[in-house]
């Protein structure tokens, strides 16, 4: 087994999510299955709802009847046949999100979009330092920082343009400080 790992989708029941993430997790803790199943996730947002003119935060699940799941995955990405058992039997899962039978992970582009894994970029440069561009249709260019939100994973520069300055912006990783 190699130390690659996946995230796969649980398809349960309208309302069960809660109920089979935690009964995996509890079979994960029971079985000391922490080496084969490494996560479980529902994933939620927060929504300020008005009624009556009062404003309350509400958690709401993004994918309803969706649970993602972080499996030990074998070479092929092909999970072993004990956590499929395993998830595949746990009450109110209807299957894995896959064509037939065989559960598909997902792809490192999903998973980014889906939110599910924040990957924290550290940057060493701030608002006023000059960068350079490493990636994208921009490569090479030079410009001036003008914004740096990490939170949101993009940083806006002004770059020179056919003569104009022109603001664009681009994801933390994407830029590299010059040196000067």
């Amino acid at each position: 087994m190699s130390e690659n790992a996946r995230w796969f989708v649980v398809h349960t029941y309208s309302g069960y999510e809660n109920k089979v993430a935690s009964d995996i997790e509890k079979v994960v803790e029971n079985r000391n299955m922490h080496d084969l199943i490494l996560d479980v996730k529902i994933p939620t947002e927060t929504v300020t709802e008005i009624k009556d003119n009062k404003k309350t935060e509400v958690e709401r699940k993004i994918f309803p009847s969706y649970v993602l799941v972080k499996l030990a995955v074998n070479d092929d990405l092909e999970m072993t046949d004990e956590t499929w058992y395993l998830i595949r039997n746990t009450r109110g899962v209807t299957g894995f999100v896959g064509p037939g039978s065989k559960p598909v992970p997902l792809t490192e582009k999903e998973v980014a979009s889906l939110g599910v894994e924040k990957h924290s970029v550290e940057v060493d440069y701030a608002a006023g330092d000059t960068v350079t561009v490493t990636d994208g249709p921009f490569e090479g260019f030079t410009g001036t920082v003008d914004e740096v939100d990490t939170e949101k994973n993009y940083v806006r520069v002004t770059i020179s343009m056919f003569g104009r300055e022109t603001p664009v912006e681009f994801e933390l990783d994407q830029v590299e400080k010059e040196e000067n």
